[in-house]
């Protein structure tokens, strides 16, 4: 099988300077977890499902330790 056998045809492209969440809701309109970025008949970029959830997730923190004591 080659690519071209797996690969969309119906390709949806981000633009730079739209939000996150037009990028997500598009993403989630064709039921895929990755869009091209371009800009001018140019790709620049890529952005994922992750990159999404990673930067809009807010920062773990450690877990508290407990006392030796009960």
């Amino acid at each position: 099988m080659q690519v071209n056998e797996a690969m969309t045809n119906d390709v949806k492209i981000a633009n730079p300077n739209q939000s996150i969440r037009d990028a997500a809701r598009l993403m989630a309109q064709i039921d895929a977890g990755v869009l091209p970025v371009g800009e001018k008949d140019r790709l620049v970029g890529m952005i994922t499902d992750r990159d999404i959830a990673i930067r809009l997730s807010p920062p773990t923190r450690a877990p508290r330790r407990r006392s030796g004591k009960s």
